[in-house]
């Protein structure tokens, strides 16, 4: 890299809190692996860190790098650089992993480091050499009490933070606050939505409150992403620490471009890593003239790894409400969230049902391709259970090529519904029966405008019927302890379905129950009556007047 060591490179004496210092060792040192030598010198170096035992560091040429096999594992030091790893080759075959590491293209405080090897404590049997050099080994960590502040900050104060965007914000303000010239961070996690892959939480000093952004799953295949540090540092690569106000960068990502054109000085991304493996990003900038510094970074690095908990913690959440609402939709998983989760827990519910199923699916799923036939049936499933959600009902199942649905008419329930017509005076219940139907309207709307899609490719318009029914259901968990499902069951449950039934016979895309009918205030078309599979007592069903 082209920077001016003697400007980022500080003494111990200069730095408050965080201290890093690398020396000669002055003396031979050796290390063993089952009593092989891997690496003997009496040119190494010393590496002390703030809360970190000396390492010791050997120049490439007196390392046996026959005894190492390269992998893919990187780690990130904002103050070193990325370092890539090696496993040692034991005599016996096996493999240390990931037990030596190299700075091949360190940063300026760790450029002493370039062409050394350091080993892992845990890998070397035996160290070897006089006195003097096998007690640096026995030094025990350097801690400084101002390099606590901020890893106190996020034990006592940062974990009452509500969610990740209000950690971020503490955050901020808390690295402005020990002395940090802040501009812009930002965190960048991946989540587990259907439809999202990333959440970014973009703080910026001169803007208040925290932008959160939500990447949708094409983010990958961007551009932006495939020309950006947050790619670099999340598929594994390390992290990145430049300049930018410097000629030749070692990192020309589009992004530090722009920032440098803002006034930035310095950029940093890094790896933020969660338990399971799942590496995030963290990325900040500073237009200080002198960039960040290792009091800047130091403390910051310390608390990392206790952050990385936080927004974890964070995640999970958001990542379990996501896709408890999706599967179970959006009044169930909030229930399952909030403790309904026993089989048995439930209640009583009064509500309009919805079923609906398509037509011809079996004949469909035998004369089409595989893929050609998920896409014609989730097209179906974007007409009826999509007009549902917009209307503010529930989606409770999708059984096969079919769809249970609901529409509480509680006031719970009525309240989350969109406006309908001016004329909704007759209470809660035919409030919800005007939404229902107005829901039925644009699945119908929706079916029309796919089928004239598939008749101008020559395909044949695809069929459909929906029921509508009213009544008391039972709205809970049932199942087996091991295998739960949030649904309604009851006589009002069954019945729906039967309706629905009942349009093949009769040739008719829609069927309203009587008991629906009578809640509804304005006209509907009679269809006589009927008798229903499984249904003591024929039932009168109705139809839309257009």
């Amino acid at each position: 890299m082209s920077v001016d060591t003697d400007e980022m490179v500080m003494s111990p004496a200069e730095i408050d809190g965080y201290q890093i210092n690398i020396e000669a060792a002055g003396g031979r040192i050796a290390a063993l692996v089952d009593g092989v030598v891997i690496a003997e010198s009496d040119a190494a170096q010393v590496l002390r860190e703030t809360f970190l035992k000396p390492s010791v560091y050997f120049p490439r040429e007196d390392v046996n790098q026959r005894l190492l096999q390269r992998s893919e594992f990187r780690t990130f030091c904002p103050f070193k650089g990325t370092a890539s790893h090696w496993s040692i080759k034991r005599p016996d075959g096996s493999l240390a992993e990931n037990t030596a590491w190299s700075y091949e293209r360190p940063l300026s405080i760790g450029i002493p480091l370039g062409d050394h090897f350091g080993f892992y404590d845990i890998a070397i049997d035996e160290w070897r050499g006089d006195d003097s050099m096998l007690a640096l080994l026995d030094e025990e960590p350097v801690n400084h009490p101002g390099s606590f502040a901020l890893a106190n900050w996020v034990i006592t104060e940062a974990w009452t933070a509500t969610d990740a965007a209000d950690l971020t914000e503490r955050l901020a303000e808390k690295l402005l606050s020990s002395g940090m010239p802040l501009m812009r961070m930002n965190i960048g996690i991946w989540t587990l939505h259907p439809q999202l892959i990333n959440a970014g939480y973009n703080w910026h000093r001169d803007r208040d409150g925290i932008a959160k952004t939500n990447s949708p799953r094409g983010l990958l295949q961007s551009e932006a992403y495939l020309k950006s540090p947050v790619r670099y540092v999340t598929e594994g690569l390390g992290g990145a620490r430049q300049r930018l106000d410097v000629a030749n960068p070692e990192f020309p990502f589009p992004i530090m471009a722009d920032l440098r054109d803002q006034g930035m000085t310095d950029y940093v991304a890094m790896p933020l890593g969660f338990s399971d493996g799942q590496i995030n990003s963290l990325t900040m900038a500073t237009d200080h003239p002198d960039g960040f510094n290792v009091a800047n970074l130091g403390q910051f690095y310390l608390a990392l790894p206790m952050l990385s908990r936080l927004y974890e913690v964070f995640t999970l959440r958001d990542d379990t409400s996501a896709l408890l609402e999706t599967y179970l939709g959006e009044r169930t998983g909030n229930r399952v969230l909030n403790g309904l989760t026993q089989r048995g827990d439930g209640e009583s519910i009064h509500a309009v049902i919805w079923f609906c199923d398509l037509r011809g699916s079996s004949a469909l799923a035998d004369s089409l391709p595989r893929d050609e036939f998920l896409e014609d049936l989730n097209q179906f499933f974007d007409a009826m259970a999509g007009s549902v959600l917009d209307h503010g009902g529930e989606v409770l199942r999708f059984i096969g090529d079919a769809v249970l649905a609901i529409f509480p008419t509680a006031e719970e329930g009525v309240d989350r519904l969109p406006p309908g017509p001016a004329n909704h005076t007759a209470g809660t219940i035919a409030r919800t029966c005007y939404t229902a139907l107005d829901a039925v309207r644009e699945a119908q709307r929706r079916m029309a405008d796919f089928n004239r899609t598939r008749e101008a490719e020559g395909k044949q318009a695809l069929g459909y019927g929906i029921g509508l029914h009213l009544g008391e259901l039972t709205y809970g968990n049932i199942g087996t302890p091991e295998r739960l499902e949030f649904t309604v069951i009851g006589a009002a449950a069954n019945e729906a379905a039967r309706i629905e039934d009942l349009c093949k016979e009769l040739n008719t895309p829609v069927l309203i129950s009587a008991t629906f009918a009578d809640a509804f205030p304005e006209q509907l078309v009679s269809k006589g009556s009927h008798p229903l599979r499984g249904v003591d007592q024929p039932m009168d069903v109705y139809t839309l007047q257009d």
